[in-house]
């Protein structure tokens, strides 16, 4: 483990009886980072996040946090703090007292404890509020408060559980960039588990996207979104429209040409060196497309498709088309950076032209473990 890593998870692996929640997952959180783990429910992230904190054990592998092995170290003897989605405030208590709670057990001095505790009232903005009763505050301040319970005994990680879970949009929006100014403020490592991947790329500076007990990809918020390593992480991540197809021909060292069935040739970058033949999935995103009844000029690597607009959602900021060509049901996001009232807008049942350049799209290598939980992911192609 290095200097500058906070948590390290090393082949680590937790069963419940026949099931295995937790695959063999090797990661390094940095310290000071804003880490987050994210998939769909049932694909490991609170059971990792509860071994982590001491909770649950696992059956492989090494817990360590800043080169320590707690891997079997109870929970009280982990330097860790865990927020839940349920805030877990004593209702007898005032918000002063549940936030020096932790100070009062560690039976620290009464001015400590008076010093602290208004430094941690500060930080969530809540003076004012500190001799309230749980019962008397919205549940967004709830929530401050648990989370300056957890952070005044200064854990070296905090660990949050879907936090936000129970707060209403606009509350939890808000609590986003709570959340992040609290993190810059304190400093210390946050480890958060969530299934909304805006939430997980709004505050991240890395993210692990989980899938069947298994990580799939870890990087940047961009590095997940423009770059994904799998057509799990293609489809979960934002939305996409998949072609699938087999690796025809390479063009040169950058270029591969795709057959797709019911679809014709498209060109498409190949980063990751699939094999001639290959069967892959092609993912481009919706507003890498572009849309027009003119066919585009000639570009060796536009990949231009003609098709029927079907449906057609105006959002204010964009306008989303739908388009059958062949054997696709293709999505397309047009950006109004310019809107022109006498200009003709693409209508219902136009004939259009769709174009993607290469580079706009990503080849991802075809398996069939995640091939059924792909296809029903939210905005998964609409394939006939």
């Amino acid at each position: 483990m290095t200097e500058e890593n906070s948590v390290e998870i090393v082949n680590v692996t937790k069963r419940f009886g026949s099931f295995t929640a937790v695959n063999n997952v090797s990661l390094s959180i940095r310290r000071g980072e804003f880490f987050s783990l994210l998939g769909p429910s049932g694909c490991g992230k609170t059971t990792l996040l509860r071994m982590i904190a001491g909770f649950e054990q696992p059956q492989e592998g090494q817990l360590l946090l800043n080169g320590e092995d707690i891997t079997r170290l109870p929970p009280n003897e982990r330097k860790v703090n865990t927020i839940f989605q349920s805030y877990a405030l004593f209702p007898h208590m005032t918000l002063w007292d549940n936030i020096a709670y932790g100070l009062k057990i560690a039976r620290r001095g009464k001015a400590e404890i008076k010093q602290e505790v208004e430094k941690m009232l500060a930080l969530i903005q809540m003076e004012e509020q500190a001799y309230k009763k749980p019962d008397q505050i919205s549940g967004g301040q709830k929530q401050r408060v648990a989370i300056a319970r957890a952070l005044i005994n200064k854990p070296q990680v905090l660990l949050l559980d879907e936090p936000l879970a129970a707060l209403d949009l606009k509350l939890r929006q808000r609590m986003l960039i709570e959340l992040d100014n609290i993190h810059d403020e304190v400093g210390i490592t946050f480890i958060y588990v969530t299934h909304d991947q805006g939430e997980a790329m709004s505050l991240s500076d890395r993210i692990a996207v989980m899938n069947g007990g298994r990580i799939e990809q870890i990087g940047t918020s961009g590095e997940i979104y423009e770059a994904p390593r799998s057509s799990f992480v293609a489809a979960f991540i934002g939305d996409t429209n998949f072609f699938e197809g087999v690796v025809a021909a390479e063009l040169d060292k950058d270029y591969n040409r795709t057959r797709v069935e019911g679809l014709g040739d498209v060109v498409c970058f190949n980063d990751k060196n699939i094999q001639l033949n290959a069967p892959i999935h092609l993912s481009v995103r919706p507003e890498k497309l572009r849309i027009s009844r003119d066919r585009p000029d000639p570009n060796p690597h536009f990949n231009v498709l003609s098709g029927v607009v079907e449906d057609i959602v105006y959002l204010g900021s964009h306008t989303r088309y739908w388009v059958r060509t062949g054997d696709y049901r293709i999505s397309i996001n047009q950006q109004h950076g310019r809107f022109l009232l006498d200009e003709r807008a693409i209508k219902w049942k136009d004939q259009v032209f769709i174009w993607w350049h290469a580079d706009d799209g990503f080849m991802l290598e075809q398996y069939s473990e995640h091939d059924e939980l792909l296809m029903t992911l939210p905005d998964a192609p609409a394939k006939p």
